[in-house]
């Protein structure tokens, strides 16, 4: 034991003890015989040494730098180039990545950059895991002419509704489109090739809720103006909206639609705040702030406070723009509260003329962990539940709806169409357009590609003039890889993608069309047949209200009097009695919610041939019974070949 505790000690103090040596060494050296340049240069290497030994022998912070003066920095600097070396000589092409593969990553350079995508040898994912995922394809293929899928956002077809501001200059926008993201979160340098590279390719820019600074506006790409709860842009003195700024802003021709940012997929609920020495005289001017001051963006909005006052809200701000198109982005959180925004609409007959649904997978910036890793629903999910509930309420048809979380090749985009998408959004995958290695560093202002940083000297490394037509690289091969999946699939746009082209394997043995796991909805079925809907309607469509987003807990006479959500009791419909005293046992206003999605799945207003009026049979429950998250009705198991399937859902 002792010639062990000799030998740890020897090693801890070793590095330390060379440098004096060096040191006395050197001195030594430049006394006997004179000073060179050598030896000056050990001298000074071993005296920085040193003294950076003796002051991790006294300092009190860490306590590894206390054991192993010297030495210890070796497990900061690894640790800080952690994610590289893994990502570069540990790393698998498809092993899960953080957040995205390798794979991912290197198509969206190969797009980009306008080299072959083509892979030989066949497929590296292992096509026998479970939740591997392909494309029916067809044996009569079609011929696309053009890849640049767009679709008209805005002017709803249907009878001017009175007292309501219509759109009356709608978007006629491409089918994947730039994620918000902010000036100051992003360097100018990549604003003006984000913009420059949309308006190359002919698609749309999503502002963040930072503003339009001038970087959005020199190349005149067409842009969405995200406004959020801090109203950067259109804000008072007092942070409060302002009528007159948004209305000059909204006038700019190159601003084509509105957005309201009611929550986001990376940090839902969140507020935020830009610290003074940050908010910067370009940042001070897009967000119309003081500079030098803190920016704080709210976690809620101050404009409205209710799904009803969000609906009058958004039909001012078409008012104020002119006729612009209007709608919001969410992450789906509580569901009464979603359904309190539908029955606003239904109350009001204001209907946004879209929607975005912002996966909790999404962020290009930065969030608290516990945010990012668990709070908001994932974007299929919110998906399936918001293009539900608009069928069920017969609505669908006056609202698109964007899908953003995690979208990188054509295969998520085919996917995001089939789950309910008008169109995409993507965020990281533009960033990587532009050479975004995934440092995972972007809340430090040390982006070593000058993507999200402020610092003059490494967004420098940025150059516009070559990233910009990467930007529109990238959009461009990607929606040319979705024209060669539909041709292959024996369509001729996305719109024609639903949950039937889409097959899941479950386990090693079985496969499941989408279509079989998230049936379609039928039009009205919420408004007409409650009661035969799947419990996350039958539960939380009683409780949404749309004068408050807080939920409205039913009375056992309630209870009672709706069939959709009425308990029962050995078999039979329990009484009002019953109910109470069940209700006052167990000590809670309402039966227990459950706290998964599992909506039931719908495209657009058109429903897939052959889709069920209802939900099958096996599916209803009483309000005591729900379903978990993602399961699949234990009575509708029976194994189905591919074929099969596909004849028999589609």
């Amino acid at each position: 034991m002792q010639i062990r505790a000799i030998f740890v000690h020897t090693v801890r103090y070793s590095t330390l003890a060379l440098c004096a040596v060096g040191v006395l060494a050197s001195l030594a050296w430049m006394a006997a015989f004179g000073r060179g340049w050598g030896v000056w240069l050990l001298f000074a290497v071993s005296a920085a040494l040193l003294a950076l030994g003796v002051h991790d022998l006294v300092q009190v912070r860490h306590a590894i730098l206390r054991n192993y003066p010297i030495l210890g920095h070796m497990r900061f600097a690894l640790e800080f180039i952690r994610p590289e070396i893994r990502q570069y000589f540990i790393e698998g092409d498809v092993e899960a990545g953080e957040p995205f593969t390798r794979a991912q990553r290197t198509v969206v350079y190969q797009r980009a950059k306008g080299v072959p995508d083509v892979r030989p040898f066949g497929t590296r994912l292992d096509v026998g895991a479970s939740g591997y995922e392909w494309i029916n394809h067809s044996l009569q293929t079609t011929h696309i002419d053009s890849h640049d899928f767009r679709i008209w956002i805005g002017g709803e077809p249907g009878v001017p509704r009175e007292g309501v501001s219509p759109c009356t200059q709608p978007y006629n926008a491409s089918v994947f489109n730039i994620s918000a993201m902010s000036f100051g979160a992003l360097s100018a340098n990549a604003i003006l090739a984000l913009n420059l590279g949309a308006k190359l390719d002919g698609f749309a820019h999503d502002t963040g809720e930072g503003g339009i600074s001038r970087y959005h506006r020199e190349h005149g790409g067409d842009l969405i103006w995200e406004i959020g709860s801090g109203y950067f842009g259109c804000r008072n003195d007092d942070g409060s909206f302002s009528e007159e700024r948004f209305a000059r802003q909204a006038a700019d021709p190159q601003v084509k639609m509105i957005e309201i940012k009611i929550s986001q997929g990376a940090k839902p609920g969140h507020g935020g705040m830009l610290p003074g020495a940050k908010v910067t005289p370009e940042i001070a001017a897009a967000r119309g702030i003081p500079v030098g001051q803190d920016c704080v963006s709210p976690s809620a909005h101050s404009a409205f406070s209710t799904p009803i006052e969000l609906m009058h809200f958004i039909e001012r701000l078409r008012r104020l723009s002119g006729g612009k198109p209007v709608g919001f982005k969410l992450c789906i959180g509580h569901i009464w509260e979603w359904f309190g925004i539908v029955k606003a609409m239904l109350e009001t007959d204001i209907t946004p003329d879209y929607i975005v649904v912002d996966g909790a997978e999404g962020g290009t910036g930065a969030a608290p962990i516990e945010f990012a890793d668990h709070m908001g629903a994932p974007v299929q999910e919110g998906l399936n539940l918001v293009s539900n509930t608009l069928i069920g309420v017969n609505l669908r048809h006056r609202i698109k709806i964007g899908a953003a979380g995690k979208v990188i090749n054509s295969f998520d985009l085919a996917r995001m169409f089939a789950l309910g998408a008008d169109w995409c959004n993507s965020g990281r995958g533009f960033m990587m357009a532009l050479g975004c290695i995934q440092a995972q560093v972007c809340h430090t202002g040390h982006c070593p590609t000058g993507i999200t940083t402020q610092d003059p000297l490494r967004e420098r490394a940025l150059v516009v003039a070559d990233k910009a037509p990467r930007v529109a690289q990238y959009h461009a091969n990607t929606l040319h890889a979705l024209k060669e999946l539909l041709q292959a699939a024996g369509l001729m746009h996305p719109d024609q993608l639903y949950t039937h082209h889409i097959v899941r394997r479950i386990d090693a043995t079985r496969v499941r069309l989408l279509s079989a796991m998230m049936p379609t909805m039928r039009f009205g079925a919420i408004l007409d047949d409650l009661e035969h809907q799947h419990n996350i309607y039958r539960l939380y469509w009683p409780l949404a209200d749309a004068h408050s987003f807080a939920p409205h807990p039913p009375t056992a006479e309630d209870l009672a009097a709706s069939p959709g959500i009425r308990p029962t009791i050995a078999g039979r419909p329990a009484s009002a009695v019953q109910i109470a005293e069940e209700l006052t046992r167990k000590r809670r206003p309402t039966p227990a919610p459950v706290s998964h999605l599992v909506p039931e799945q719908a495209k657009t207003f058109r429903s897939p041939p052959g889709s069920p009026s209802q939900v099958p049979p096996d599916w209803i429950r009483s309000g005591n019974d729900l379903l978990a998250a993602g399961a699949i009705p234990g009575e509708r198991e029976a194994e189905e070949s591919v074929g099969a399937a596909s004849d028999k859902d589609s």
